[in-house]
């Protein structure tokens, strides 16, 4: 079976179900495996090839048209052998992306080594629920490079009835406002003089200590 911009899921636990079932209500191709039958069942519901393969050996993925796909996630976080020998398997049959999760540094480092892209979502959860603690009025963040970042925040008491041209965000501060939105309105095309309101959510990418320095300066 060969599909166009189709998607191998390997592991149908906590991050790899939620992770099959979105790409296939996307209308997405995916192909999906698990050694648990319940699972591979429940998977079955969004896309008929899903699978259930007790052994994750380079033949039974091949047989199973997972070397076919554009990108395949290998999903398995605890049983660190099984997530190492399947990444193995899936590079030397030729898979032209590997993304794989790993739970501690170690194996991230083998699954680097193998040529997979390494993902860590628990400790990633962890850090982005530690940033919204640390960081008020933060809604969400992605990291770009070591020091660069896009970030989510809402209006801090201190921007309410500001406009962006006082609040003089990318002369200061370096920042610049990728969106201001709210429940109304979405707006990318901004305005220097439009006044933040107390429903507004603001979206600026830059340096991480410029944005910090924003929020707190504001934050009054």
């Amino acid at each position: 079976m060969k599909k166009s911009h189709c998607y191998g899921i390997i592991g149908l636990g906590r991050f790899g179900m939620p992770l099959a079932k979105k790409l296939a209500q996307e209308g997405k191709e995916i192909i999906g495996i698990d050694q648990d039958e319940e699972r591979v069942k429940e998977l079955r519901e969004y896309s008929e090839y899903a699978y259930v393969c007790k052994k994750m050996t380079k033949e039974v993925l091949e047989e199973v048209g997972i070397s076919n796909c554009d990108i395949v996630i290998v999903c398995i976080g605890s049983k660190i052998e099984t997530s190492i020998l399947t990444t193995l398997n899936l590079m030397n049959l030729g898979v032209p992306q590997v993304i794989a999760k790993a739970t501690t540094e170690e194996q991230g480092e083998v699954l680097e080594k193998l040529g997979a892209q390494v993902v860590y979502p628990e400790r990633d959860m962890a850090l982005k629920i530690a940033e919204k603690i640390l960081r008020k009025n933060l809604v969400d963040y992605i990291a770009i490079g070591k020091d660069v970042e896009i970030i989510e925040i809402h209006a801090t008491s201190g921007m309410i009835g500001k406009s962006i041209v006082e609040m003089r965000v990318r002369e200061k501060y370096g920042l610049n406002i990728v969106a201001i939105h709210n429940l109304k309105d979405t707006k990318t095309d901004i305005d220097p003089h439009y006044q933040m309101t107390s429903e507004d959510t603001m979206v600026v990418i830059g340096k991480r200590k410029n944005v910090s320095d924003f929020i707190d300066d504001y934050s009054a």
